[in-house]
């Protein structure tokens, strides 16, 4: 969970809100207003502009609109629930443009805030689904957009929501609508951080009905889930996981001063595009095969002849592993997916 400022500065009215001192776009405290925008490590282009943003009035959400809709309901960032919000709309634009959002597209977003990223959404033409666990940001949301009937937001946390119920009842009314249903929906939002390792978990397996994930995570998190490189210190089982269920790409990197209130590390958005279960890696239980993963990292120093041997007794272990091409005193941080996906279908049993 990402540490808020020392000071949270009470919300003030607009006509009191402080501004950055003049000719200084370094300013970076928690209400930093920059004119010029700190360039990314990767660019992506903007969406272009469509005939569906005629859907809504675009008003792109900055630093005095993200304030004037928390002032309306009374609010400020709550650390507990890990909200940290966009004040740079060019950013959203990036955000959706990574995620190749097209005019008929049903996307989730998780954590919509006051709607910033969700307004870029709709203007790209697609239908949203947004879910909102803090009660006051979702009722801003759905008074924002109450007048389109392509945005559903439901006020429910979720890592504990039903998200195949949801998906299905938004794509029975699509097609009740627009005759046409999507054969797969898109996850694109600018995550809590503090959830963000649970979402990826309950996100990654669901390639039968998502196509991709884009995720805005903190972005030592998003190089480490990128980065699966051996012998590393970071390597880890959620390594093994995303790349099981998915190909992840990192798109660019977010400087901290694009947040409201500002945290004190940068972000960047990760793409995850999700594998369809016909391609997962071939094992005869993807249960047993991670709970083996996850026995072989917690001993990670450990060679696996010992970590495993309440699965198979050593020596069988040291067999397959030198028939993978291994040596028999591997450890877990020296053996990429495929490697522990041929360890584990000649050990475990199915």
């Amino acid at each position: 969970e990402l540490p808020m400022p020392s000071l949270l500065h009470p919300m003030l009215p607009l006509s009191s809100t402080p501004k950055p001192p003049a000719n200084s776009p370094a300013y970076d405290g928690p209400f930093a207003v920059h004119s010029t925008r700190t360039k990314s490590l990767h660019t992506v282009a903007a969406v272009p502009k469509t005939t569906s943003e005629t859907r809504i009035n675009k008003a792109e959400d900055d630093y005095h609109a993200t304030v004037k809709a928390l002032n309306s309901k009374g609010r400020f960032p709550r650390k507990s629930l890990g909200q940290h919000y966009m004040l740079n709309s060019e950013v959203n634009d990036q955000l959706v443009a990574a995620a190749d959002v097209q005019e008929g597209d049903l996307v989730v977003e998780i954590g919509p805030g006051t709607g910033s990223l969700t307004n870029v959404l709709v203007n790209s033409g697609a239908t949203v689904l947004a879910i909102e666990k803090d009660p006051y940001m979702a009722a801003l949301v759905t008074e924002r957009f109450s007048s389109l009937d392509y945005v559903k937001v439901l006020q429910e946390d979720f890592t504990k929501c039903h998200i195949r119920s949801h998906l299905s009842v938004v794509l029975q009314s699509r097609m009740n609508s627009s005759g046409v249903k999507p054969k797969y929906a898109k996850v694109v939002s600018n995550l809590p951080f503090n959830i963000s390792t649970e979402v990826i978990k309950q996100l990654l397996p669901m390639g039968d009905i998502f196509s991709e994930v884009v995720l805005l995570l903190q972005e030592e998190a998003a190089v480490r889930m990128v980065d699966s490189s051996l012998r590393s210190s970071e390597y880890r089982p959620i390594n093994i996981f995303i790349n099981f269920y998915s190909d992840p790409e990192y798109k660019f990197k977010v400087p901290r001063t694009n947040f409201f209130p500002q945290p004190k590390v940068d972000a960047a958005v990760v793409s995850f595009r999700l594998k369809q279960p016909v391609d997962y890696p071939p094992v005869s239980s993807a249960k047993s095969f991670f709970s083996m993963v996850n026995c072989a990292f917690n001993g990670k120093r450990k060679m696996l002849r010992k970590t495993l041997q309440h699965i198979c007794p050593s020596l069988e272990i040291e067999e397959a592993l030198v028939s993978a091409g291994l040596p028999s005193t591997s450890r877990p941080e020296e053996l990429a997916l495929y490697d522990f996906v041929r360890l584990h279908n000649s050990i475990v049993k199915p």
